[in-house]
């Protein structure tokens, strides 16, 4: 019996709507029949494109997410029935090294606060004094000094917190050890170090591990049977070195068509399938085959009739109704593409800085495909031209609307200024009116009062 059993495992999270009351209205199916064993001091990666469901499904394995169908068997124990105290004593034997070290590990807690944290929970080592001594050894194994024990987690590099994630997964001794992309947020050259460490502790503990990434050369450097997941499903599983030697499903033909390969004259003559279209949304995944809406080789059968995952000999399982007529070339094609690898950005005749010509000549080719090569040539060269025309037109369109935007604006403040001069005008009017009125007041009364000291001259007199 193996160590690790899943068996149609499902995780969907609802959708909800509503105001005051929430009603389902979907389901979003993010781990959908999955099923895989996993050895004892065995190594099982999980790849696949990001949304798949890799990191759901491992969340899955802890109980840290709700399992919704399936069972989840560790040592003949279904961790999927167990209530939530049993489940807690029991992720003793399950631990995770998550992806981010950083935002894994407490920042107001010191080293030994965050090893020790676990081991009491699950009541390892008589004193503080013991789990100490136990945190020093595990530090030591992992490459750390002992006086990180005093020390935060910002104190530290990106790699030495992996390491510290990696020795607070193994304080608690367990059989299983789940790592969620654990050398993704690290440089290469400590991708490696963290790497090696995995390998070295499970050689020394007989550690079991599921590692779930995105980089396949780890992966292959690393696992001893690869899982391929596309859309929460499990669409291939084999050994390693088959796998990479002899994908059978169309998703992992395409996968590890991307790899590029350290040798030019092999990466010349490789090809690279393009798949088309998108990844569909797990809320709402196509009917039959998960992949029959990207596949190169889809059939009809595919839309409607969803494949199991079987065996193809050798440790070798895929879903797919056509990976035999695939891989022995009876089946056409029916989308895609298939393109030379150096067509992604890397030219074939690179060109000289002093010279600015090729240092490669060009090889004449027979006379059918230089007559092809020039229809390509001048189709192209049509096609530039074409662009580089509406370009142009595009320019002057936009530099004509600019210039009908200035006059319109000039003629708005031209209009703006003739009535500020007029309202100017109308003001300077009325001050004139009221200035004369007031002086013509001034004058009137003036003649009166000599009016009437005229009077009263003349009463007297």
């Amino acid at each position: 019996m193996s160590l690790l059993e899943l068996d149609g495992v499902k995780v969907h999270f609802p959708i909800k709507k509503g105001v005051l009351f929430d009603r389902t209205v979907g389901h979003v199916y993010a781990v959908d029949g999955v099923s895989l064993k996993v050895e004892a001091g065995q190594t099982y990666g999980l790849v696949g494109e990001s949304g798949c469901g890799k990191t759901t499904l491992g969340r899955s394995v802890l109980r840290l997410v709700d399992i919704t169908e399936g069972s989840v068997v560790l040592d003949g124990t279904d961790l999927a029935k167990l209530p939530g105290e049993e489940m807690r004593r029991f992720r003793r034997r399950l631990q995770m090294v998550f992806q981010d070290p950083l935002g894994s590990l407490n920042p107001r807690q010191n080293i030994e606060s965050i090893l020790s944290e676990g081991m009491v929970a699950h009541g390892i080592g008589k004193d503080q004094e013991e789990r100490r001594e136990k945190i020093k050894s595990i530090l030591e194994r992992v490459g750390l000094p002992s006086n990180a024990l005093s020390r935060y987690p910002h104190e530290f590099s990106g790699g030495q917190r992996q390491r510290i994630g990696i020795a607070r997964a193994l304080v608690l001794e367990p059989d299983v050890i789940i790592c969620d992309e654990p050398v993704s947020a690290l440089d290469v050259s400590i991708q490696a170090q963290v790497i090696n460490l995995l390998e070295e502790l499970q050689e020394e503990l007989g550690l079991t591990y599921v590692v779930i990434a995105h980089d396949l050369a780890v992966v292959r450097h690393i696992s001893d049977v690869i899982g391929v997941m596309y859309l929460g499903s499990l669409v291939e599983e084999a050994p390693s070195d088959a796998l990479y030697a002899e994908p059978k499903h169309p998703y992992t033909k395409a996968l590890m068509s991307a790899v590029p390969v350290p040798d030019p004259e092999v990466e010349d003559r490789r090809e690279r399938i393009l798949l088309a279209g998108d990844l569909p949304s797990p809320a709402n995944p196509p009917s039959g085959c998960r992949f029959h809406t990207r596949c190169p080789w889809a059939q009809e059968r595919c839309s409607t009739e969803r494949p199991e995952l079987r065996d193809a000999g050798g440790g070798h399982r895929v879903a797919c109704h056509y990976a035999e007529e695939i891989a022995a070339g009876t089946l056409q094609r029916t989308a895609g593409e298939v393109v030379a690898a150096t067509r992604e950005g890397v030219e074939d005749n690179p060109v000289s800085e002093e010279a600015e010509t090729a240092t490669v000549p060009e090889q004449p080719g027979p006379p059918e495909q230089e007559n092809e090569a020039e229809q390509a040539e001048t189709a192209e060269k049509a096609e530039k031209a074409e662009t580089a025309e509406k370009a142009e037109k595009a320019e002057e369109a936009e530099k004509a609307e600019e210039v009908e935007k200035a006059e319109e604006v000039e003629k708005a403040e031209e209009v703006e200024k003739a009535e500020e001069v007029e309202k100017a005008e109308e003001v300077e009017k009325a001050e004139k009116a009221e200035k004369a009125e007031k002086v013509e007041k001034v004058e009137k009364a003036e003649e009166a009062e000599k009016v009437e000291k005229a009077e009263e001259v003349e009463k007297a007199v």
